[in-house]
């Protein structure tokens, strides 16, 4: 059983790229789901802009969970954020001129 949606491969692979990094970039409420659970993170102006990427996360929250110093696959995520970084940094641009 599936969801009837038909997609290729390069758009589920957006899709998942989309997902993963949602865990780390700020919602609407200007909080990241990564630091659900810390407050002192999400808050702190000295440290709500160091992510830590976790070994694990919490499924339905995207919650940072098990180790929280990993630098394997969950580096890939600098890499997913990277051109986003670019494109709001170019958006940052624009609103000052």
């Amino acid at each position: 059983m599936g969801s009837g949606r038909y997609a290729t491969i390069n758009d589920v692979a957006d899709e998942i790229g989309e997902r993963l990094t949602r865990i780390f970039l700020k919602d609407a409420n200007g909080a990241r789901p990564v630091f659900s659970h810390h407050a002192g993170l999400q808050d702190d102006p000295h440290f709500h802009d160091y992510i830590l990427f976790y070994e694990y996360f919490h499924g339905d929250v995207g919650r940072g969970v098990g180790a929280s110093h990993q630098t394997g696959w969950t580096g890939l995520v600098a890499k997913l954020l990277q051109p986003r970084a670019l494109q709001h940094g170019e958006r940052r641009s624009r609103d000052r001129e």
